[in-house]
Parts: structure tokens; C-alpha cells; sequence
């Protein structure tokens, strides 16, 4: 059987997904049934458990193909990303719906009312998906999500221009392994958030990042001089240059959002004997 990448392969020795019949082993194999994020952000965790350690998560609108289902947990992987694991149904609805417009500021608020006034319902990041119905008093309402500002939404398919500013909104945004939205996100969540809402379909984890960049950008890792928007890969982590000398890296040395010095950064782990491994630029 040929190697596959355990984080996007949904096979276990009892059950794997239909579409991998002949090439993994597993005792029967099954068709997902699509499910989908009802909530601001539902973790993808390791095990079917609360304190299941986090690798990605589901935004909501984001949908998940489920495979499998225990104790109130549903197995599966993240249509969007691949991303295999396990997910409270508690954050997740049967009834899917295609968003036809997602969030695209950090993050917004539905409101229970068209009132901004009126009781917050949740709490929305940077491209969630909504589906939207009636309009009111410039707020959209999007079914159990409430009442959002519209002008911080925009048509699923409108996307920003500039992935270095999208990523700029989150300086300051805590550190936190496997997350990726506006309350908290690792290093390649910043990264994957920011390309996706210039409508770059990154993949989630940095080495995945790494090889997807290679295949479309250009590679500067030997160039003596960096810019804005260069892309710097160490492994298992990732920058992004918001000038020659800055870097912007969601970072569990500072256990936030940080811009800092590229020479202190690349030096400080460098003392970790981790160098920085390629740059690329987009073409």
C-alpha cells in the first residue's frame, strides 16, 4: 500500500472512507454524509473527547464529511481541507447549506435582532460562511447565526486583494495550536486564513504549505534580500515578511501574533538548531 499522510488519509483498521477502497486496508468502507459547522468554530480534535488535543478547525459554514459516529462525537475529515478527526455534533447541523457570502473582517457579531443593540448570538470570524435570507436595517440575517452587519460581509466568490494585509489583522491575536480563527490561531492557520480570503485554497498544516507554494510561487530562499509578502518556512513553522526587515508569525515564543525583527526571529530560532528551510514569493 503506498504511504499516505495520516492527517488527510480517513482510514482506521475498522472503517475508511468509500474513496480510498484499493488503497488502504480497513475492515469496510463507507460514503461521508455531510454535515456542517453551526457554531462560530468547532474543533477538530485527535480523540472524542473535550480536552482531545486540537489540530484544525471548522469555521462556520465550513462542512464536514462525516464517517463515522460515537457517543456524540462524529469521525471524519474537513471537506475544505482534508484535515481528519473527530467533532463534537453539538457544533455540527445535518442540514447543509451552501454560504453565499462568508465574513471578511477579524470578526463580527450576529445579533439577535437587526439592532446592534440587541443580544449578540455569536461571535463570527474572518471567512466564516453564511447563508443568508431577509435584509434589514444593513443587517443580513443568517438562520441561527442572527442578524450581521452586512458591510462586513461579502459574496462568497469577492475576495481581498492583498494576503499580507488580511494577515495583519491578527497581530496581537493569542497563540493557539490547531487554531485558526480571529480568537486565537497557530502559525499556519494565519497563513492559510490569509491566502483563503484572497481565494488561495492553502492547505492547513506549514509543511503542507510549504510544498503547495513550491509548486506555484517563486522560490527566493537563496536571494539575499526580502519584501513584503515573501513567505519563510522553518520546519514546522511559518512567516510572513511585511517589509524587508518584519516579520508577522502567530508564535508560541510570544504566545501571540507578533511582528518582530526577521534577523531576530531567524536567529533566535536558529539557536534551536531549526534555519530557515525555503522563502517563496508569489510569481
Amino acid at each position: 500500500m503506498p504511504v499516505m499522510d495520516p492527517r488527510l488519509t480517513p482510514a482506521r483498521p475498522d472503517l475508511a472512507a468509500a474513496h480510498l477502497k484499493g488503497l488502504v486496508e480497513a475492515e469496510r468502507f463507507v460514503e461521508p454524509v455531510l454535515w456542517q459547522c453551526a457554531i462560530a468554530a468547532a474543533p477538530i480534535r485527535r480523540t472524542p473527547a473535550a480536552d482531545g488535543a486540537m489540530d484544525d478547525q471548522l469555521l462556520a459554514g465550513e462542512q464536514f464529511a462525516v464517517l463515522d459516529q460515537s457517543d456524540g462525537w462524529a469521525w471524519g475529515y474537513a471537506k475544505s481541507s482534508g484535515y481528519v478527526g473527530w467533532v463534537d455534533l453539538a457544533g455540527l447541523s445535518s442540514k447543509t447549506q451552501n454560504p453565499d457570502r462568508r465574513i471578511t473582517v477579524l470578526r463580527t457579531y450576529g445579533f439577535s435582532r437587526p439592532d446592534m443593540k440587541s443580544a449578540p448570538v455569536v461571535l463570527l470570524s474572518l471567512n466564516s460562511g453564511i447563508s443568508t435570507g431577509e435584509r434589514e436595517a444593513g443587517f443580513v440575517h443568517a438562520g441561527d447565526l442572527g442578524w450581521i452587519h452586512e458591510a462586513h460581509t461579502a459574496p462568497i466568490d469577492q475576495t481581498a486583494s492583498d494576503f499580507v494585509a488580511v494577515a495583519e489583522a491578527f497581530l496581537g491575536a493569542p497563540y493557539l495550536w490547531g487554531g485558526k480563527e480571529s480568537l486565537g490561531l497557530d502559525c499556519s492557520g494565519l497563513l492559510q486564513m490569509a491566502l483563503v480570503a484572497t481565494g488561495v485554497p492553502a492547505p492547513r498544516d506549514a509543511d503542507q504549505q510549504e510544498d503547495f507554494l513550491r509548486d506555484s510561487w517563486k522560490d527566493v530562499t537563496g536571494d539575499v534580500g526580502r519584501q513584503r509578502g515573501d513567505v519563510v518556512f522553518w520546519p514546522g513553522h511559518v512567516g510572513i515578511m511585511t517589509d524587508s526587515e518584519h516579520l508577522l508569525h502567530a508564535n508560541a515564543h510570544t504566545m501571540d501574533t507578533t511582528l518582530e525583527s526577521f534577523r531576530e526571529a531567524e536567529a533566535r530560532i536558529a539557536d534551536k538548531e531549526n534555519p530557515v528551510r525555503s522563502i517563496f514569493r508569489a510569481a
